[in-house]
């Protein structure tokens, strides 16, 4: 067999690369038509549909059966390994055709699919958690200071600007959004750019959201004197209305 040449080791490579990325945008539109699905079917259990117990709106199964987690492999009695091998082929025929992975509950044996079934509500104390770790984060322009920006190449031969944490040495993400194609493209090349903010970018950025806040509420407040405006003119008609029936 013929050895190849670096121009068709390079041709395959970017074949290759545009074929993973299609294949990401095609997953990306199916997880997003799946997303609204669910939620204009109102198929997500609110924290109090799960603790009073309600099934799954997707496969019916129990969202947690609290028997446990399975033991591994080697530590399964004869009844466990027949439970979970009938467990496992119950699985296969609610979902012959997803193609798609599963997610579970810790201290639960039952299994859920991603493609079919939301998964469990947040807790109030979850959600608190995560609240408090966002109040926690640095500031944008903090944040700023260790982005880097990419240059990336799309699917429809668009290139897009993409700026991450300057830790990741590649792109942390396989599909953005393409302003030209309003659309979301899969990415097949991407190329370090460098920090994506200067001290001065940062500035005037902080400048920009400043204006763009005192916008807004100076906005709200010409709105809320119009309204003042307008019950005042209200109440001095009957004002006069009273004084003229006097």
């Amino acid at each position: 067999m013929a050895k190849l040449t670096e121009e068709e080791r390079q041709r395959r490579a970017a074949a290759r690369a545009r074929k993973k990325a299609l294949e990401a945008e095609e997953k990306d539109r199916r997880d997003r038509e799946r997303r609204e699905m669910w939620q204009r079917e109102g198929m997500h259990l609110s924290w109090e549909d799960y603790e009073a117990g309600e099934p799954c709106r997707g496969c019916g199964e129990p969202m947690e059966d609290g028997r446990g987690d399975w033991p591994g492999t080697m530590y399964r009695s004869e009844q466990e390994k027949r439970e979970y091998d009938a467990a496992q082929e119950r699985f296969r025929e609610r979902h012959p055709d997803c193609k798609s992975g599963r997610w579970g509950i810790s201290g639960s044996r039952v299994t859920h699919c991603m493609l079919c079934c939301p998964p469990p509500p947040m807790s109030p104390a979850r959600i608190q958690k995560l609240a408090e770790l966002v109040a926690s984060w640095p500031s944008t322009d903090e944040r700023k200071k260790d982005q880097d920006a990419w240059k990336l190449t799309l699917t429809c031969d668009h290139t897009v600007r993409y700026t991450q944490h300057r830790e990741h040495d590649r792109v942390s993400t396989d599909v953005v959004d393409c302003p030209e194609c309003d659309a979301r493209r899969g990415v097949v090349q991407s190329e370090r750019i460098g920090p994506a903010y200067d001290d001065e970018q940062i500035m005037c950025d902080r400048l920009a959201a400043e204006r763009e806040r005192l916008a807004e509420e100076l906005a709200a407040a010409k709105s809320k004197l119009q309204r003042q405006q307008r019950n005042a003119a209200a109440t001095r008609r009957r004002i006069d209305e009273i004084e003229q029936q006097l």
